[in-house]
């Protein structure tokens, strides 16, 4: 990742901390369950575990609780200070060791680590090859990755509606109003995935595509999609215009009890750390 990016989302996640865990933990899957729990049930077997790109420390907190936590050593990194600060408040997390850090150079020591967690960051990072390699040196052999990526719109609801508003103001904004260029887009598929990992020492991936239902009232639909990178250079005046424009079109989607219609699809990717 850039230093241009890394700027741009130490900035975001300082002017908006949390964002991520108000857009996303309320959506739920078929099964109940939402996108940070399909996570923790993926290394229930694992004892020391990395966060990267822990955010405010909710999946930390959902991975020490329960008996499946007890004794748990868990570790987070994450780019803002912000965010760590956030997370160091939760109480399930007082026992974390917390630090601001890049997934391209991990404080770690090789093997540290037999089980790595990532939701809705590692699409983020540039280097993918590097950030491969870094995990592959720390998690040990057998160790587990298992990640959450965003898939985009599920199609015909209030999140896809809203990036087809989006879209064209993003494109007719001046250069210096253009958000920089996130990842690897290969990471978006499972061939890709596989492409990135393989040879840094994993497995073949698992790769699972999950609707998540982030459905309500009209409120926590603009704290949803509003909470987008895209959004921030727009000045005030085109995202209140936008949030006008998108919440008369949502309301005429709403369901029978008000709530808007809001589904989106995320990659669940699983992968071994192969050796011996």
């Amino acid at each position: 990742m850039t230093m241009v990016q890394e700027d741009f989302l130490r900035a975001f996640h300082a002017a908006h901390p949390a964002v991520t865990v108000r857009s996303m933990a309320h959506g739920r899957a078929e099964d109940g369950r939402s996108s940070y729990e399909i996570l923790r049930d993926r290394v229930t077997r694992c004892r020391r575990l990395l966060d990267l790109g822990c955010g405010d420390g909710l999946l930390l907190e959902l991975l020490a609780a329960g008996e499946a936590g007890a004794g748990r050593a868990l570790t987070g990194i994450d780019l803002s200070a912000e965010e760590l600060r956030l997370a160091r408040a939760r109480p399930g997390v007082a026992g974390a060791d917390l630090r601001v850090g890049r997934a391209q150079q991990l404080p770690f020591q090789d093997g540290w680590f037999d089980g790595c967690v990532s939701h809705m960051a590692l699409m983020l990072m540039s280097d993918a090859e590097q950030v491969a390699a870094e995990l592959a040196r720390v998690l040990e052999p057998g160790g587990t990755l298992a990640v959450v990526l965003g898939g985009g719109p599920a199609g015909g609801e209030a999140y896809e509606r809203f990036v087809q508003l989006l879209k064209p103001l993003f494109r007719a904004a001046p250069a210096e109003q253009q958000i920089p260029s996130f990842g690897d887009r290969r990471l978006r598929s499972r061939e890709g995935f596989d492409e990135v990992f393989r040879p840094a020492g994993f497995g073949p991936v698992q790769w699972e595509t999950v609707r998540i239902d982030l459905s309500g009232p009209p409120e926590r639909i603009w704290r949803t999609v509003g909470g987008m990178y895209d959004l921030a250079p727009l000045g005030a005046a085109v995202v209140a215009d936008l949030r006008a424009r998108f919440e008369a079109e949502a309301a005429d989607m709403a369901l029978p009890d008000g709530r808007i219609p809001c589904v989106m699809n995320v990659r669940v990717a699983t992968a071994v750390r192969e050796g011996s």
